[in-house]
């Protein structure tokens, strides 16, 4: 089993980045900048998030294919969850929410862009599984209208989207609920109902590395290493951004964001690229779906448990981007293929809106 888990840390060249975990260690004791820390912590989660997906996957290999669904839609985002949860404790709501529109857009525009490029270059045409892109872009415009919704009633009760109120945490709170019920139904019709209707994915299992065995115990310490350091990354948040001259806000909704879904852009860019275009859609409209279903509500039943309720307010910027992001999706699954070009006009969109990000003020 030990030398199976060694085989996985050696497979890939990013795993070298490892090595910034015991350096953060260092950095810590000796109370290093916390701007540095900060850089450290960020390298050392990319491979971390990438270790994550790998042994869920080995996991669900070896399971039924239902219940290796729910594993891989329940741990496809353990990095920004963790994160997340780790600045809720922190008090750093804003860090939080703008994670939850990061990585939705991030998925959306910036991962399923990138494969339409790898995809498309030397093809004149690539195709993909319609219904199923249809199904998660309409799952997503069904959480935008659940995520805006606070917003409206923000505006139309206080006039304001900055307001806190006992009856708008409420409001967040019961949306929650229903998103989660919802994205149970869909775990339910993805999974089991509409499994063969859905799944054309090029889905084509690989051979698993690891015994679930070794599986569950490279889980379990990846797990903790990403815990750690993300926990070093909240805390260097404050500081690294006052001397980096950037906001938090820019921190969650593209640094946060990017580092945890690295491996979804690896993932679905060597799909694509292998013709699996079906496989790539998948894995982009699907993460996004999973962001504002389960991870956004789940964040705020955790808000509630610790006693510092977060509500799902949106600020305008992040309202305008999710929507928007919606409507592109949409539009670009309702004919079932696509170009290289039709990838550039979407990284071209979620570039705009990093530029816009980046420029948002601090509160």
């Amino acid at each position: 089993m030990v030398e199976s888990i060694i085989g996985v840390f050696r497979e890939s060249v990013f795993n070298w980045l490892l090595l910034g975990i015991p350096i953060s260690v260092l950095l810590s004791v000796f109370h290093a900048s916390s701007t540095v820390i900060f850089f450290v912590a960020v390298v050392s989660l990319i491979p971390l998030a990438a270790l994550i997906g790998q042994a869920t996957e080995d996991i669900a290999t070896r399971t039924t294919p239902a219940i290796g669904g729910l594993l891989n839609a329940t741990f496809g985002n353990a990095t920004e969850l963790v994160v997340a949860i780790l600045a809720l404790i922190h008090g750093l709501d804003i860090v939080v929410k703008a994670s939850i529109t990061g990585s939705i857009i991030g998925n959306a525009l910036l991962v399923l862009g990138l494969s339409m490029v790898a995809g498309g270059i030397g093809r004149e045409r690539v195709y993909f599984n319609r219904i199923a892109a249809a199904t998660s872009a309409g799952t997503l415009l069904l959480a935008v209208a659940a995520l805006v919704m606070p917003a409206v009633f923000n505006l139309a009760v206080f006039g304001r989207l900055q307001s806190q109120s006992p009856e708008l945490n409420q409001l967040s709170l019961l949306v929650a609920i229903v998103l989660l019920l919802t994205y149970a139904f869909s775990l339910l019709f993805s999974l089991v109902t509409h499994r063969s209707v859905l799944i054309s994915l090029a889905d084509v299992p690989e051979q698993p590395q690891l015994s679930i065995q070794a599986a569950v115990v490279l889980l379990a310490l990846v797990t903790l290493a990403t815990t750690y350091e993300s926990d070093l990354l909240v805390e260097s948040i404050t500081e690294a951004t006052r001397v980096l001259g950037i906001t938090e806000f820019f921190v969650g909704a593209i640094v946060i964001a990017i580092v945890g879904n690295a491996t979804e852009h690896a993932s679905a860019m060597m799909v694509a690229r292998r013709g699996q275009m079906d496989l790539a859609v998948h894995i982009a409209t699907g993460s996004s779906t999973q962001i504002a279903l389960f991870v956004a509500p789940f964040l705020v039943l955790v808000s509630w448990l610790i006693g510092r309720p977060m509500s799902l307010v949106f600020n305008a910027f992040e309202i305008a981007a999710v929507a928007l992001t919606s409507v592109i999706v949409t539009i670009a699954a309702l004919d079932g293929e696509t170009n290289w070009f039709e990838g550039v006009q979407l990284v071209a969109v979620y570039l705009i809106v990093a530029i816009a990000f980046f420029y948002v003020p601090a509160p």
